[in-house]
């Protein structure tokens, strides 16, 4: 075979979408242009895979068809900006269920106390823990938002402890932080319309933490139980996987949207496998799959568990979540057309 011949192989005819991007001159809005990302490729292409998931389940869901919601994501996700979001989310009726961490719980009712900061991510570390500030990220948290934490915190766990007397058995975590919610509905300002607990207490989401201890919540715990020499306050996780499981198993449809991966995925598509796999996921992580972690494995590792409908509509999407997830969110919930007219889904 001739060098030319073997360059300038023969190829079959290939069918499909055209790559292509947006003529600037033929698109008038941020949203018009993001409407080719499913054409662009690369990463681009999945998360223009996701807007169309998402569409496809809130259509459904305005038609009166049931799909559960649930809604996975680590605490850095509320460190972030995107807690505003996924708390408006919530307030709108778009999500069901949550599964998150300890953090993804303490975060949130300590920003409805005093903000987080923009910092660096190029900083003196010893410095920062010289001066009681602490770092996620380029995100800083000074240890006075802990302190006042702590001052909610400790009257909060006496209510449950005289709660948890009353009814004869312990709280589950998810009847913790839904009686969080109704603390800060009591104790807090115009500040809290930006919680997520405000809002899923409000809707009755339930909001899950298997390991509702590992974090400041468990610290807190801890003070109370050593200060006072308490054995009674329990926080009863068994039968919140009873509940979390059935939420799936009782539902028609069910749509997983995760951000980053931990306990939250696995809680989330666990639960989905008792029902014979989800049938729409979205996946939103910067993890690798190399290492076998449950963090990296995507969607389709999920399907030979059965966690995962082998017919699902799912996607992955590997970005950083604050970058993406406010595109998906508006571009699913709210978007301009080319006249600056405002849709919205209902």
């Amino acid at each position: 075979m001739k060098p030319k011949d073997i360059v300038l192989k023969e190829s079959e005819e290939v069918g499909g979408t055209p790559i292509e991007g947006p003529w600037l001159d033929d698109v008038n809005t941020l949203e018009e242009v993001i409407e080719y990302y499913h054409r662009i490729g690369f990463q681009a292409t999945h998360l223009g895979k996701a807007v169309e998931i998402w569409r496809k389940v809130e259509a459904k869901r305005a038609k009166g068809e049931e799909v559960r919601i649930f809604l996975g994501y680590t605490s850095n996700i509320v460190s972030s900006g995107l807690r505003e979001l996924i708390a408006w989310l919530v307030k709108e009726g778009k999500v069901d269920v949550i599964v998150t961490t300890a953090g993804g719980v303490e975060e949130d009712f300590i920003k409805t106390l005093k903000p987080f900061i923009l910092g660096d991510w190029h900083v003196d570390d010893a410095d920062l823990r010289r001066r009681g500030i602490n770092r996620i990220g380029n995100i800083f948290v000074p240890n006075d938002r802990y302190i006042e934490f702590e001052k909610y915190m400790i009257p909060f766990f006496e209510r449950v402890l005289e709660l948890e007397k009353e009814r004869g058995k312990p709280l589950t975590a998810s009847e913790l932080i839904y009686e969080l919610g109704r603390y800060m509905d009591e104790k807090l300002g115009k500040e809290k319309e930006h919680s997520i607990i405000y809002w899923a207490y409000k809707r009755n989401v339930p909001i899950f933490c298997p390991a509702i201890t590992d974090g400041s919540i468990g610290d807190m715990l801890y003070f109370f139980k050593e200060e006072r020499g308490d054995k009674e306050l329990i926080i009863d996780i068994a039968n919140d996987i009873v509940k979390l499981n059935n939420l799936a198993v009782t539902a028609k449809e069910t749509a997983s949207i995760i951000l980053g991966g931990s306990l939250p995925k696995h809680a989330i598509i666990n639960a989905n496998l008792f029902r014979g796999g989800t049938d729409y996921a979205i996946y939103i992580t910067t993890a690798i799959p190399w290492d076998g972690s449950l963090s990296g494995a995507p969607p389709s590792e999920g399907v030979s568990w059965g966690k995962i409908k082998a017919r699902a509509d799912y996607v992955e999407i590997w970005a950083d979540a604050t970058l993406v997830f406010p595109i998906l969110v508006w571009m699913v919930m709210k978007r301009k057309t080319s006249t600056g007219a405002l849709e919205e889904c209902q």
